[in-house]
């Protein structure tokens, strides 16, 4: 048997197993519009499921400001931003995300996951204690592996546990570090921050949290020395970024590997996320429309009251998710399963994400539809 032969026999064999579990992953032709649609299979649907949460990606004026950017600077950034220099778009967008953040600088990866990456294992190795909560992103956990540290789970969002995890081995490390997030993807809570950064300053520990699904939506309250996320989703654009102290941007810009070994992002990139912010900051009203429409919606279906714009509904059973996903969307609705390993195993669920481009009458009619759905399963 060929080398390839084998290969395709071991993907086909991977394949049918995911197949079995109801877990193997598919792309979806389908063309994202304005004003939270998509089209697909030759239909016009009212997404629910995409991370535009302020409706920005199609906004006439960050289009406007990626076009600028495109036209002047090129489609690429062309290498490393150590190699070609730090280009002056990026520059300005780090200079309004360290603003924004309340923080002395900032620096820009390709991407939230890459962020997290070359955050991580910059700052911890074999000799180094992360603890991560449990229900963290799976980029969280890869960081502390590619830093080769000891990690340990927390239970989610149980500052008593965490706390009793660094009270018991901390001694044994040089550093700790703590990863959480601001908002939780899949589940829509957020995390205790206060308690947690009380409970770091106990143990000499530095606290990361992942803010891509809070930034310029619910973001408030206690600050992080790392904060990290993301400009694909409130600010429509592409690319992640840490803000933090000048020091510790410093040392990322020489030891993050997945931003010296990297091509920078490009500039279209970078101004669309640019003018996003300024929008961001300038419009609180859009900034609180996705959690309003998010509670509107959860009193509609007897649900506690969301706390960001991502609201689950959980189902269990990932190919029962998968027929409710596929009754919703017959009923002109996008709301995609997720299934496992993206959340533990019996938590399969419909993720319900809300923006400001939605209108109310689109979510009475999503939560009549879900409710429907449900109660016929």
């Amino acid at each position: 048997m060929s080398d390839s032969s084998s290969l395709d026999a071991f993907a086909q064999e991977c394949l049918a197993d995911l197949d079995a579990k109801a877990l193997r992953r598919r792309l979806v032709p389908t063309a994202r519009g304005p004003a939270a649609t998509a089209r697909r299979d030759g239909r016009d649907l009212v997404s629910f499921s995409c991370n535009d949460y302020l409706g920005l990606a199609n906004d006439p004026r960050v289009i406007a400001a990626g076009q600028e950017a495109l036209a002047r600077y090129g489609a690429g950034a062309g290498a490393s931003r150590l190699v070609t220099g730090n280009h002056p778009v990026i520059a300005a967008l780090e200079a309004r995300l360290a603003a924004h953040k309340g923080k002395d600088a900032a620096l820009v990866f390709g991407s939230g996951y890459l962020a997290n990456l070359g955050i991580v294992s910059a700052l911890a190795s074999a000799k180094d204690l992360v603890l991560v909560d449990a229900l963290g992103h799976s980029c969280l956990f890869a960081g502390a592996q590619l830093a080769g540290a000891t990690m340990l789970r927390f239970r989610h969002n149980d500052v008593d546990h965490l706390r009793a995890q660094l009270a018991a081995r901390r001694g044994r490390f040089e550093r700790a570090l703590i990863l959480t997030e601001r908002v939780f993807s899949m589940d829509g809570d957020r995390a205790p921050l206060d308690a947690i950064l009380a409970v770091a300053a106990e143990h000499d520990a530095w606290t990361l949290v992942d803010d891509a699904h809070g930034l310029g939506v619910v973001e408030a309250g206690a600050r992080a020395p790392l904060e990290m996320g993301t400009l694909s989703k409130s600010l429509g654009s592409y690319g992640g970024y840490l803000c933090a102290s000048r020091a510790v941007v410093d040392l990322m810009t020489s030891r993050a590997r997945s931003f010296v070994y990297t091509t920078g992002l490009p500039p279209a990139s970078a101004a669309a996320a640019l003018r996003a912010l300024e929008i961001a900051e300038a419009e609180p009203e859009r900034a609180a429309r996705p959690l309003a429409l998010a509670r509107r919606f959860t009193a509609r279906l007897g649900l506690p009251p969301a706390e960001s714009p991502i609201v689950p509904i959980l189902v269990g059973d990932a190919q029962t998710t998968l027929a409710h996903s596929a009754s919703l969307e017959a009923r002109g609705f996008l709301v995609v399963a997720i299934r496992p390993p993206t959340v533990p195993a019996g938590t399969a669920r419909l993720r319900v994400a809300f923006s400001s481009a939605h209108e109310e009458a689109q979510v009475d009619a999503l939560a009549e539809a879900v409710a429907g759905v449900v109660e016929r399963a």
